[in-house]
């Protein structure tokens, strides 16, 4: 099972999230054990990875308890409510978010000291700092994200590119697009060096986001904000991630509408598209929920 774990692991990571799902379905069968757990939650992932939200909290966060159990697997419950926080962020369900984060930090409190315990703790505290952000605490993200960043596991690239994603969002919710594109730059540049397709797709998109709130701010280049996003875009499509897919699309047809409408007209008919595929997934209550927020509404798709 070890090896089905790893191997699954790393596909995630590195190639297609849903070329992970055979092996790590095959491994979760037992998620009272670590390998059973670890693959339980990294299904999770792969499955909110690809906006199949409705299927990744059946796993994450079920409505009869967790499915993980905290006694025996600690630190892998406090990831998976970790997760299953990130998810309702995407559906705007912040203060749920914030719940799960904050029983995600009670998980970790419990898990033993070492690697594991660090990378619990730390997806906590981030997931807090990205719930203040959500809520526009701008008082509570700074200090949030510095508590995040004290426990960052320093070896592990993708925590390190996680980290510089959320001070992307603090540095635009305080009005610094300038350094949010900085930072974005160098998630960006981690996740290539680790060949990291997803991670990159969505450094790209925190980029191109960045150089419009600065272009916005105090003039810049469009077209280096409309190359971030179609290189967003390109990647996203090749792997099938449709929650980076509808917003680089969306973002980008609103920043060529003036200069090239027949491809914005595209851009935003496939962010509806993705939209579209992503509330199949979702239980009707959260559908309508999801669709009725300001940002999907202005996509046009009721």
């Amino acid at each position: 099972m070890a090896g089905l774990v790893r191997r699954g692991e790393h596909v995630l990571f590195h190639r297609a999230p849903a070329d992970a799902l055979d092996d790590l379905r095959a491994a979760a069968a037992d998620p009272s054990t670590e390998d059973g757990a670890r693959a339980l939650w990294l299904s999770g992932v792969a499955l909110g990875a690809l906006g199949r939200y409705g299927a990744a909290l059946d796993l994450l966060a079920p409505a009869g308890g967790p499915a993980i159990p905290v006694d025996r697997v600690p630190h892998v419950a406090s990831l998976a409510a970790s997760t299953a926080a990130s998810i309702y962020r995407q559906l705007g369900r912040h203060a749920d978010a914030e719940e799960l984060d904050r029983r995600a930090l009670r998980h970790a409190a419990q898990a033993a000291r070492g690697e594991l315990g660090a990378e619990a703790r730390f997806d906590a505290r981030l997931g807090l700092a990205a719930d203040a952000v959500g809520l526009r605490r701008t008082a509570d993200a700074p200090r949030l994200l510095e508590e995040a960043a004290a426990v960052v596991p320093a070896a592990s690239w993708r925590h390190r590119v996680r980290l510089d994603w959320v001070t992307t969002e603090v540095a635009l919710l305080d009005g610094d697009p300038a350094t949010a594109a900085a930072t974005a730059r160098r998630a960006v540049t981690t996740s290539e060096t680790a060949q990291a397709p997803r991670h990159v797709a969505k450094s790209l998109l925190f980029l191109g986001a960045s150089l419009i709130g600065e272009l916005r701010a105090t003039g810049g280049r469009a077209d280096e904000a409309a190359d971030a996003l179609r290189r967003s875009v390109a990647l996203a499509e090749g792997l099938g991630a449709l929650p980076l897919l509808w917003v680089a699309r969306a973002l980008l047809g609103a920043l060529v509408a003036p200069t090239d409408p027949d491809g914005a007209a595209a851009s935003l008919r496939a962010a509806r598209a993705a939209v579209s595929g992503i509330a199949e997934g979702l239980p009707p209550a959260d559908r309508e929920a999801w669709l009725a927020r300001p940002d999907l509404a202005a996509l046009g798709l009721r």
